[in-house]
């Protein structure tokens, strides 16, 4: 599981985000995307929303390459690998939530879509998938089929009974490169991941805890 440092002050980690019960804790942003490929553009794009998400106060994970490489979700399978378990736990624990995913042939990509599948655990759950929580999304592309996966990807939110964040992120991979960190030389792109950030605190902080 990739962690990100966040809250620098506050003495929360987001290696054991529940650590923290106080009301000072902050939002806890669950980051999921990339591909097979660590560091792949998808995933560095998600790295740079989380980065805002951080400096708006809320402690943040990365689900990355590594993290989603899972087994074809099967319904009725009760086993689970512990990629799997994490990955529902860490959902089980957002308050909110980032998805990337490449565009592969206009959509999502198997790898992220698998993964949001393994979200049917969670259907008697007090939120049941991602009810109620705010989920910035965003795709990367070598060309201009990143926004049909988009709203693909927005759709497939929605089904999930989450809130997409008003603005979604497309990322031509064939104009702009993105740093290890998420960062950008493309201030406009910069701008934008950084405002998704923003949002899904923001929502995150207004939304009433269920239970």
């Amino acid at each position: 599981m990739t962690v990100l440092e966040t809250e620098p002050d506050s003495g929360s980690s987001a290696e054991n985000p529940d650590a923290d019960p106080s009301a000072d804790a902050g939002p806890l942003i669950v980051g999921i995307g990339g591909t097979v490929r660590p560091g792949s553009s998808t995933e560095r794009a998600v790295r740079a929303i989380l980065a805002a998400s951080a400096s708006a106060g809320a402690r943040t994970l990365l689900l990355g390459a590594e993290d989603l490489q899972l087994p074809l979700y099967a319904p009725g399978e009760q086993l689970r690998t512990p990629a799997a378990r994490r990955l529902i736990e860490a959902v089980t624990l957002a308050d909110g939530l980032v998805i990337g995913t490449p565009a592969y042939h206009g959509g999502v990509s198997g790898l992220v879509k698998n993964a949001l599948d393994y979200l049917e655990d969670l259907r008697e759950d007090a939120r049941p998938y991602l009810h109620g929580r705010a989920v910035g999304c965003v795709v990367t592309a070598r060309g201009t089929q990143a926004a049909s996966a988009l709203a693909g990807l927005r759709s497939v939110v929605h089904a999930l009974r989450g809130w997409p964040t008003p603005l979604g992120v497309t990322v031509s991979t064939e104009n702009v490169a993105l740093a290890p960190d998420g960062s950008s030389t493309d201030p406009h792109l910069a701008a934008q991941l950084a405002t998704v950030g923003r949002h899904v605190v923001e929502f995150a902080r207004m939304s009433t805890p269920v239970g």
